[in-house]
C-alpha cells in the first residue's frame, strides 16, 4: 500500500471516529417503547357506507388521531402510516391503553339536530320522513324523535372542558362555531326558541356516535327566530371531570371521516425496559471483554489491535444508529450486541490469512520473510472475498428482517445491518492501519512472534500433521444429517409449533406479583374468572404470564382482580394485543420471507459461485432451519417475531460460514491441478477451521451473555442463535461440502474452458507473487 493510500486510509478513519465521537456524545438514542415504557396502539381504517378507506382517508383520520392525542397530554406521541390502512400510535409512558383506545378510537361523529317530538319506545331505524328515535339522557325511557342533521361537527372550533360552579351544572363542554357554522347554530336555536315552553321541538339534540349527550332546552330569554348568536353553546350531562375532559378532546379533535379498530396493542412498563437496557449493555461489556481476551491469547499483538477496532466498532455502529434517528428497540439491542461476535469475523479471516502467507515456504530454502509487512498486506488482499461474500449474505437477512418484520423486529433488521457496515469498516480499515504501523516498529520486526503471524497456532499445526480426510465418508455424514432432519420433522408433526401471539392472535399479559405464586395456583385463579382456556405461566419468582383469546379491557380486569387475590397486588409489565387478521398476516409475511431469504441467497451465491456450489450452501442453509424449528418444536418454545428475526440471522450466519470455506475450495481449485476434488475440500475444510472455531467462539461469547443475563425476552432469541451458530458452524463441513462435491461429481465443470484457465493461470501468478494480481 503506498504512502498516499495509507495517508488517504488513516485520514478517513480518523474522521469517521471523531465524527462517530462527535455523534454519541452529543445526540441522544431514540429508545422504542419496550425500551422506555409507554403504550403502541397499530389502528387499521375501514371502509363506511359512503367513504372507502384508502390512504387519503387514512390520512386524514391520522390528522384527527393526532389532534386527539396531543388533547391527552402525552410528551412526545409518535404517529405514523403504514401501508394504506394502517396507523401505528406510539404514545411514551402512557401504561393504560383503555384511556386511549377509548378516545382516540372512537368515530366521534358529533352532529346537532332539532327535536321535533318525544315517544316511549325505541324505532328499529330512521323513519321515512328522515326523523329517528333515540334515548333521552335527561329522561330515562322516554325517547326523542331528531329531525335531519343540521349541523356536524365540522363547524366546531374549540371544545373546553368547564366547571360550572354558578349553575350548579357541574362539569360540562363549552362549544363555539367558527364562519358559517355560528350562523346555523343561531339558526337552530332561534326556530327551537319559537316553540311553545313544555313543547320538546323547544330542545336541540347533541349527538355523538348515534347517542344523545345532551339535548338542552332553550331559554326564555333566547329571542323566537334570533337564537343563541356568538356561535356557542354548552353541553351538560352530569359528566365527571375526566368524562368532560375526553369528549372536550373528541370533540375538538373532530370526526374520524372512517371507522377505525384495533389490531394491535402493547403496553411494556418503565421498570422492564431499563432491565432490558441494563441486561443488554451488561452482555454486550460481558461479550466484548471475553471475545477481546480470546483474539489476544491466539492472535497476540494483531489481537490486541483488533480489539481496540472492535472497541471503535461499537462506537461507529452506535454513533451510525443514533445519528440516522434510528429508533432502538429490545431486539435491536440484541442485534447490536450480536453484531459483536460477527465483527470478529473479519479480523480473523485476515489474520488467519497472514499467518497462512507467513509461514508458506518461499522456494528460497524455505525461510519466512523478514518484512511483517508483505504477508499482512496478502493477508487482507486474499481474504477481502470471503469477507465480502460472507457479509452480503448476512446483509440480505437483515434487509428481509427490515422489509417483512414489524414493529420492534425491524429495529433488529436495522441494527444487524448497520452492525455488519461498521464492522467491514472496523476490520478492513482501522484494523489494518494499526497492524501496519505496528509491524514497522523495530522492535516488533526483530521479535515476529509477537505479533501472532509467526506461529500457525496449536489448531492449524494439528491439522496440518494430521489432515482430515472426511469427505472419505460424505455420504455416511450426510445419513447422518438426514437423520437429525427427519427427527426435527418429527417434533414438528408430534409436538407442533407453539406459535406466539403475534401468529394466532389474542393477547398475553405478563405481570409482577407481590408476593411468588405457582402456575398451578395463579392458574385455578384465572379460571375461577371465567378464562379456562387461558395459558398461565410462572415467568420469574414473581413473574406471572396470562395469554388468552382476543378480549376486552373488562375481561383483563377481572383476570387481574382474581391474581390480586392469590398472589397480592399485581402491576402489568407488559401486554400485548394482536388481532386475529394481523396475525394471519405476520404468518404469511413470515413464511414469505424465509422463502425470499432462500431465493435471495441462492441468486446471489449462483452469482458469485458456481450453481452447484451455490446449491450445497443453501441446503446446508435450510438445514440449519429446520433443525432450530425442531429444536424449539421439542422444546415448546414460542415461534414469534423475535425468533422469526433468530431464524433469520441463522440463514445469514450459515451462508456467511459456508461462504468462507467454499470460496477457499475455489481458490484451491484454480491453483489445484489433477488433485482430486474431494482432497481439495478436505485441504479447504482444514484451513479455515481455525477461523471457524475462532470465529464462533467470539459469537459464542456474545450469545451466552445474552442468554444468562437477557431475561426472558432474549433467552429464547439466544438459544435459537447459540443452536444456529453450533449447528452452522457443522452443517458447513458435514453437509455443504458433501452436496457440492455430489453435484460437481454430477454436473462436472468444463476445465478446458478459457475461464477456467484463465482463473488457474491468475491462481498461479497470484500464489507466485504473494499478492492479488
Amino acid at each position: 500500500m503506498s504512502s498516499r493510500a495509507t495517508f488517504w486510509r488513516t485520514l478517513i478513519a480518523l474522521a469517521v471516529v471523531a465524527v462517530s465521537l462527535y455523534v454519541a456524545l452529543t445526540t441522544p438514542a431514540r429508545l422504542g417503547l419496550d425500551l422506555r415504557g409507554g403504550t403502541r396502539i397499530v389502528l387499521e381504517t375501514r371502509d363506511s357506507p359512503t367513504v372507502k378507506a384508502d390512504s387519503a382517508a387514512t390520512d386524514r383520520a391520522m390528522e384527527v388521531l393526532r389532534r386527539r392525542i396531543d388533547g391527552l397530554g402525552v410528551s412526545e406521541p409518535s404517529l405514523a402510516r403504514s401501508g394504506d390502512q394502517r396507523i401505528i400510535v406510539e404514545l411514551p409512558g402512557l401504561q393504560d391503553p383503555r384511556k386511549a383506545a377509548e378516545v382516540i378510537g372512537r368515530t366521534a361523529q358529533l352532529t346537532f339536530h332539532p327535536v321535533t317530538g318525544s315517544s316511549a319506545g325505541p324505532a328499529s331505524g330512521p323513519a321515512k320522513d328522515g326523523t329517528r328515535l333515540l334515548a333521552d339522557p335527561d329522561a330515562p325511557g322516554q325517547f326523542l324523535r331528531l329531525g335531519p342533521t343540521a349541523l356536524t361537527g365540522d363547524g366546531v372550533e374549540d371544545a373546553e372542558a368547564v366547571l360550572d360552579t354558578q349553575t350548579g351544572r357541574g362539569w360540562t363542554v363549552d362549544l363555539s362555531f367558527r364562519g358559517d357554522a355560528a350562523k346555523q347554530w343561531a339558526k337552530i336555536t332561534g326556530e327551537a326558541a319559537c316553540a311553545a315552553p313544555a313543547d320538546p321541538a323547544r330542545r336541540v339534540a347533541i349527538v355523538l356516535d348515534d347517542q344523545v349527550v345532551s339535548a338542552p332546552g332553550m331559554q326564555s330569554s333566547v329571542p323566537c327566530g334570533a337564537g343563541i348568536t356568538g356561535g356557542s353553546a354548552q353541553i351538560t350531562g352530569s359528566f365527571s371531570a375526566d368524562e368532560a375532559r375526553d369528549l372536550a378532546t373528541l370533540v375538538k379533535g373532530g370526526a374520524l371521516p372512517v371507522p377505525v379498530t384495533t389490531v394491535e396493542q402493547s403496553t411494556v412498563g418503565p421498570t422492564l425496559g431499563a432491565e432490558a437496557i441494563r441486561a443488554s449493555a451488561t452482555a454486550a461489556v460481558i461479550g466484548l471483554v471475553c471475545t477481546g481476551a480470546f483474539i489476544i491469547a491466539v492472535y497476540r499483538l494483531l489481537g490486541l489491535l483488533a480489539t481496540v477496532a472492535l472497541a471503535l466498532y461499537g462506537l461507529i455502529s452506535y454513533a451510525a444508529v443514533v445519528g440516522l434517528g434510528a429508533t432502538l428497540t429490545l431486539p435491536g439491542l440484541a442485534g447490536f450486541v450480536l453484531a459483536i461476535g460477527i465483527a470478529v469475523d473479519a479480523n480473523v479471516l485476515v489474520f488467519e490469512r497472514a499467518r497462512e502467507e507467513y509461514t508458506r515456504p518461499t522456494g528460497r530454502g524455505g525461510t519466512r520473510p523478514r518484512d511483517l509487512r508483505r504477508p499482512l498486506r496478502t493477508g487482507f488482499a486474499k481474504a477481502w472475498s470471503a469477507v465480502a461474500d460472507s457479509n452480503i449474505t448476512t446483509l440480505l437477512a437483515a434487509a428481509l428482517l427490515f422489509v417483512f418484520a414489524t414493529g420492534p423486529v425491524k429495529g433488529f433488521g436495522v441494527t444487524l445491518a448497520i452492525g455488519v457496515l461498521a464492522s467491514m469498516v472496523s476490520a478492513m480499515v482501522i484494523t489494518r492501519l494499526l497492524a501496519e504501523r505496528a509491524v514497522r516498529v523495530p522492535a516488533v520486526r526483530r521479535r515476529p512472534a509477537l505479533t501472532g503471524m509467526a506461529g500457525t497456532g496449536r489448531l492449524r499445526a494439528r491439522l496440518a500433521r494430521r489432515p482430515p480426510r472426511l469427505m472419505r465418508h460424505r455420504r455416511r455424514w450426510l445419513g447422518i444429517c438426514s437423520g437429525l432432519l427427519l427427527l426435527a420433522v418429527a417434533g414438528i408433526g408430534a409436538r407442533g409449533l407453539e406459535f406466539g401471539v403475534e401468529f394466532t392472535g389474542g393477547r398475553v399479559v405478563q405481570y409482577t406479583a407481590e408476593r411468588s405464586v405457582d402456575a398451578d395456583t395463579a392458574r385455578e385463579a384465572v379460571t375461577s374468572a371465567g378464562f379456562p382456556d387461558a395459558v398461565v405461566q410462572s415467568t420469574d419468582d414473581d413473574g406471572i404470564s396470562v395469554r388468552t383469546k382476543e378480549s376486552g379491557d373488562a375481561q383483563q380486569e377481572r383476570i387481574r382482580d382474581a391474581l390480586d387475590d392469590v398472589a397480592g397486588k399485581v402491576t402489568v409489565e407488559r401486554d400485548d394485543l394482536i388481532g386475529p387478521s394481523l396475525g394471519s398476516e405476520l404468518r404469511r409475511y413470515a413464511l414469505i420471507a424465509l422463502g425470499v431469504a432462500v431465493a435471495a441467497q441462492l441468486l446471489y451465491l449462483s452469482v458469485r459461485f458456481r450453481w452447484t456450489f451455490a446449491t450445497a450452501a443453501v441446503v446446508a442453509m435450510a438445514q440449519d432451519v429446520f433443525l432450530v424449528v425442531g429444536l424449539f418444536a421439542w422444546l415448546g418454545k414460542p415461534v414469534d417475531s423475535v425468533f422469526l428475526a433468530a431464524l433469520l440471522t441463522v440463514v445469514g450466519y450459515s451462508v456467511n460460514d459456508t461462504v468462507v470455506v467454499l470460496d477457499r475450495l475455489r481458490e484451491l481449485r484454480r491453483a489445484g491441478g489433477t488433485v482430486p476434488l474431494g482432497d481439495l475440500a478436505d485441504r479447504a475444510v482444514a484451513q479455515t477451521l481455525p477461523r471457524t472455531v475462532n470465529t464462533g467462539m467470539g459469537a459464542l461469547f456474545v450469545l451466552i451473555a445474552l442468554a444468562v443475563l437477557g431475561g426472558d425476552s432474549l433467552t429464547d432469541f439466544s438459544i435459537a442463535l447459540l443452536a444456529g451458530v453450533v449447528l452452522g458452524m457443522a452443517s458447513t463441513v458435514f453437509t455443504a461440502m458433501p452436496v457440492a462435491l455430489l453435484l460437481q461429481s454430477r454436473y462436472p465443470e468444463a476445465r478446458g474452458s478459457g475461464r477456467a484457465k484463465a482463473a488457474r493461470e491468475r491462481a498461479r501468478a497470484r500464489d507466485r507473487s504473494g499478492a492479488v494480481v
